[in-house]
């Protein structure tokens, strides 16, 4: 990829967070951290990698898309608006009654939800399924997911990618947004798995660790699968939780975020400043 395209990807992963922010201001809450640190992996997937068509969703050959961290759903919503799976007010919506927006995916309310999503650890087995029911129909379509690290606690994720490495699920691809925070700690306090690589491996998985905000990283290793032959793959993607925001990175308490109005004020501030930087890095590259 060249410089240009990827100064692309990281203003529409600006526009992401612009839109998360957004979704928060209408609910005045929101599971933001989560959402934030995976803005680059969901651009990456949407506007590189995955084959969908936002005026088609339900188009039979397309990519699957599974957000197993349903709380995560900001960063979902944020996507599928900008992409143009529905119009943006919707993101107004947040947090109202009977939003198409709730506060976990609803495939019955939204394009281009592929599945409900809230229960951690439930996403894996979905998608595994999906991607099951695509090679027996010889679709070329692949499945991808992204997990949080705290998610990774409950029990059903491991059997579903025990599930997955006896079939040779090749076309599922798994991301872990690794974070290191959940809601209530760092996560190899609350429930440590680590060292996180070995035990996807350990289960017959193909395994990438990668710096999650990294368009390089991202759409290469998922060029590359599947890592091994016969084997499902998984990308650990290194990330900061609410990236972008300065007085919020790296912070538990913002995992869930109640915000309030002098935080959004300076979180519009760092997203302006995020913009004045990329513009700059553009301009170099014209001259």
């Amino acid at each position: 990829m060249d410089r240009r395209e990827i100064l692309n990807l990281e203003l529409i992963a600006l526009n992401i967070r612009r839109n998360i922010l957004r979704l928060i201001r209408a609910g005045e809450a929101g599971h933001a951290g989560g959402a934030l640190s995976s803005a680059e992996i969901l651009t990456a997937l949407y506007y590189n990698l995955m084959k969908v068509d936002p005026g088609n969703p339900g188009w039979t050959l397309r990519d699957r898309f599974v957000l197993s961290a349903g709380h995560k759903c900001l960063v979902l919503y944020a996507t599928l608006a900008e992409k143009g799976f529905f119009d943006k007010s919707v993101l107004d919506t947040y947090g109202a009654l009977d939003s198409r927006i709730p506060g976990h995916p609803n495939m019955h309310k939204l394009p281009g939800v592929e599945t409900n999503t809230g229960a951690l650890g439930h996403g894996l087995s979905i998608a595994g399924g999906m991607a099951l029911g695509l090679r027996l129909d010889r679709s070329p379509a692949k499945v991808y997911v992204l997990m949080g690290d705290g998610e990774l606690a409950e029990g059903s994720n491991w059997e579903a990618a025990s599930a997955a490495a006896m079939h040779r699920l090749e076309n599922l691809i798994v991301f872990v947004d690794r974070n290191k925070l959940q809601i209530s700690g760092p996560t190899t306090e609350v429930m440590n798995y680590e060292p996180l690589d070995q035990r996807w491996r350990s289960f017959g998985w193909g395994v990438r660790i990668i710096d999650g905000h990294d368009f390089e990283a991202i759409i290469g290793r998922v060029n590359e699968a599947p890592f091994e032959k016969g084997k499902p793959s998984v990308i650990i993607a290194d990330t900061v939780k609410s990236k972008g925001l300065s007085f919020a990175e790296g912070r538990v308490d913002y995992h869930y975020w109640k915000a309030k109005p002098e935080e959004l004020k300076q979180a519009e501030l760092d997203l302006d400043n995020i913009e004045k930087q990329l513009t700059a890095k553009t301009e170099n590259i014209g001259q």
